[in-house]
């Protein structure tokens, strides 16, 4: 059985998406985001298969994409569908890892009965928490450590983005009591090479094995 990580955050717009182009970059992973809301330019997938330098059959498509670039909740039902939870299975690909990216934090809902951590809880599998080195960090990380630790749900560490910040990135992972994965920071220009150099520089694959 290959390899699968779920690539979760803090917030929104926190850097999860470029992580996850990098760490399917670094494993030779494949990717799959199973919910995209909001199709107006580049979507997260095609942001991740940019950057990751991911061909398409390392791609697994969206199970649901939805227009309005909002909560999966709302964004369906401004679509007028709803998002049948029972139908996010993970994918069998056994022939490479596989990255799976959540949609915002752990509280998102995908209905007014489901949210993404529900989901987390019944795949079973390791979760990266990604965080800002920002200020306010350590409140929302360690509340997301407690959530995914009140469902038995397996950290294999918190990945920082960000400008560094050794004592914020500290304070969490001594109190949360998980393991310091890296730190990606912000990259300007944000291109595919200098993202793979940088993270190849700013994380070790053998940390990502459960």
């Amino acid at each position: 059985m290959s390899q699968k990580i779920v690539v979760t955050g803090t917030d929104t717009g926190i850097g999860k998406t470029v992580f996850s182009a990098g760490l399917a970059n670094l494993l030779g992973a494949n990717y799959w985001k199973p919910n995209q809301a909001g199709l107006e330019g580049e979507t997260d997938t095609q942001l991740v298969a940019r950057l990751g330098n991911l061909s398409a059959d390392r791609i697994v498509p969206e199970s649901y994409r939805l227009r309005a670039p909002a909560s999966p909740h709302y964004s369906a039902e401004v679509d007028g569908t709803r998002i049948d939870v029972d139908l996010l299975q993970v994918p069998d690909t056994r022939e490479r890892p596989l990255v799976i990216e959540g949609a915002g934090g752990l509280m998102v809902p995908l209905r007014c009965d489901a949210l993404y951590i529900d989901i987390f809880e019944r795949w079973r599998l390791p979760v990266v928490l990604c965080a800002s080195t920002a200020l306010g960090t350590i409140n929302h990380s360690l509340l997301s450590i407690e959530a995914l630790r009140k469902r038995h749900i397996a950290i294999l560490g918190i990945a920082f983005i960000g400008e560094r910040n050794a004592e914020t990135e500290s304070a969490i992972c001594d109190i949360g009591r998980v393991r310091w994965l890296g730190r990606l920071p912000w990259l300007s220009p944000l291109t595919p090479d200098r993202l793979q150099a940088v993270f190849r520089g700013a994380f070790i694959p053998n940390d990502f094995k459960p």
